[in-house]
């Protein structure tokens, strides 16, 4: 799946390994591991298909959103955009759901 990132920092702490934006090593750790299964789906079916993901549809002021477990507390938020050939995903952010 294609990716792109609606923050730079997100781009950097997928790649640079000495980046962590603020966020504890477990879930920077949970977050390049989350990317690379997002990179190697075909499209978010693999996702609903994967139960430890949690991946759903927000709801609300989310709506078009989706979220995606890091660990219990923390989640990464999606968007999709069809555009041909391929699918993309765009990664929003990292939220606390606490």
């Amino acid at each position: 799946m294609e990716v792109a990132f609606k923050d730079s920092d997100l781009d950097r702490l997928e790649t640079d390994a000495k980046f962590d934006a603020g966020f504890s090593p477990g879930v920077v750790k949970a977050f390049r591991k989350r990317m690379q299964v997002i990179r190697s789906a075909v499209d978010e079916r693999v996702f609903y298909a994967m139960k430890s993901m949690h991946f759903e549809k927000l709801k609300g002021d989310k709506e078009g959103q989706y979220s995606m477990r890091l660990n219990d507390q923390w989640r990464l938020i999606l968007q999709f955009k069809a555009e041909a050939p391929n699918k993309m995903v765009v990664v929003v952010s990292i939220e606390d759901y606490h």
